[in-house]
């Protein structure tokens, strides 16, 4: 299941940027599951990565190779069906030596390579089937926007759809382009970015602007999003700037960077919320506005406890307006010295609770007609400050369930 539409709007190649999908036969037959991104000379990539503590050798192998390089890189080499986390010492050799093939492959150096992996936790990678994968996908290398499309499917794993978007901005009489794309589905929590997210652009920029810029996009963007509070052990988002479009961006000149931070931001909030509205079994999609708070930090408190509450979830499911699941997430966030009084509760426009209690004025027919849509926001107003914070997620069907019983099989 998912909600809302897939992607729409026009596509955008970006200069100097090429990609090939295979069918390397990683996990599953006929299935296209190897990736191969590659970036022109002097492409500067910045980072974010999952800080959970078991990270995949993949996370630690680009994380190097991005130090060592200083943020230049030249080929992307992402596979699904395997995680490559939980492997020890195997399998950050079985990593490198990915890498290593495609520095054969194409005459770069090993650490001008980044792997990425996604998928099944635990295994070896087949290290040969994507060696042999890489010599295929490396004459087939083009910049047409079917091959953005193919990228984005090949590392889909229990995603339903490929999700890969487009932006442009005119800067100095010159169009910049904008290209996205994605994967994920369920173990989202991210705390850093979403499973496997990638930016494309053909603007050029300094590393540390770069740098800079992306935690911005991520930190409103795949960092407000959650599917079922599983922070990934494969977690990363990269923004890849080739500099083909002619146009050199510094936050110096103010009007140009806020054009092109305006776009990035935009693009990479449609690409988080394109994760949510795939959400493994998802039936609905949920925002969560909480205003007033005292700072960002207790909004966002109070958001995740609502969005990750199974209670909340299950009720969303089944179109249940019950609103005291809402109330006791609010109430276990763990703000201090909260005046319940003051807490103001609604699904959509209908008020459900004011003054601590429910709203006078409340029907249950206002309420289940609001929990009957598919696209639901629930809005939290504390009476403490003027902070506010969004988070996007999805409800808990008995689909989820089915899904990750069986992911192995």
């Amino acid at each position: 299941m998912a909600t809302g539409k897939a992607a729409e709007g026009p596509l955008y190649p970006v200069k100097g940027v090429r990609s090939a999908t295979v069918r390397a036969g990683i996990r599953y037959p006929d299935r296209r599951d190897l990736v191969l991104i590659e970036l022109a000379a002097d492409t500067r990539v910045a980072g974010v990565f999952t800080r959970n503590a078991f990270c995949a050798a993949p996370v630690i192998v680009a994380r190097e190779h991005l130090e060592s390089m200083q943020g230049i890189g030249r080929y992307f080499l992402m596979n699904a069906g395997n995680a490559n986390a939980g492997t020890g010492d195997s399998g950050l050799a079985d990593a490198r030596y990915c890498c290593e093939a495609v520095a054969q492959q194409t005459g770069v150096r090993a650490a001008e390579v980044l792997p990425f992996s996604t998928g099944v936790i635990g295994e070896r990678l087949p290290v040969e089937k994507l060696v042999k994968g890489v010599r295929e996908a490396v004459p087939a290398l083009s910049d047409d926007a079917d091959a953005w499309w193919d990228a984005a499917a090949g590392i889909m794993t229990t995603d339903t759809r490929p999700k890969v978007f487009s932006r442009q901005v005119e800067i100095d009489g010159q169009t910049v382009t904008l290209t996205g794309l994605c994967k994920g589905s369920g173990m989202v929590r991210p705390d850093m970015a979403t499973m496997l997210a990638y930016v494309f652009t053909d603007a050029g920029m300094e590393l540390s602007d770069l740098q800079s810029i992306l935690n911005s996009s991520v930190e409103h963007s795949f960092n407000r999003i959650t599917v079922d509070g599983d922070t990934s052990t494969n977690d990363c988002c990269m923004l890849a700037a080739t500099g083909k479009s002619g146009v050199h961006l510094t936050p110096r000149d103010e009007q140009q960077w806020r054009v092109f931070s305006k776009a990035l931001h935009e693009l990479t909030q449609t690409m988080a919320v394109s994760v949510i509205r795939d959400a493994e079994g998802a039936s609905k999609f949920v925002t969560i506005e909480v205003f007033e708070g005292a700072d960002a930090q207790e909004c966002l408190d109070v958001a995740y406890t609502i969005a990750e509450s199974p209670l909340v979830k299950t009720a969303l499911t089944a179109s249940d307006p019950n609103w005291g699941r809402i109330l006791a997430a609010v109430g276990r966030a763990g703000l201090t010295h909260l005046d319940i009084s003051r807490v103001q509760i609604h699904l959509d426009d209908v008020c459900i609770v004011e003054n601590g209690a429910l709203a006078a004025d409340y029907t249950e027919e206002a309420g289940q007609e609001v929990m009957n849509r598919e696209d639901i926001t629930i809005t939290i107003r504390l009476d403490r400050g003027q902070a506010h914070e969004t988070v996007w997620t999805a409800d808990l069907s008995e689909e989820y369930v089915r899904i990750n019983a069986s992911y192995r099989s």
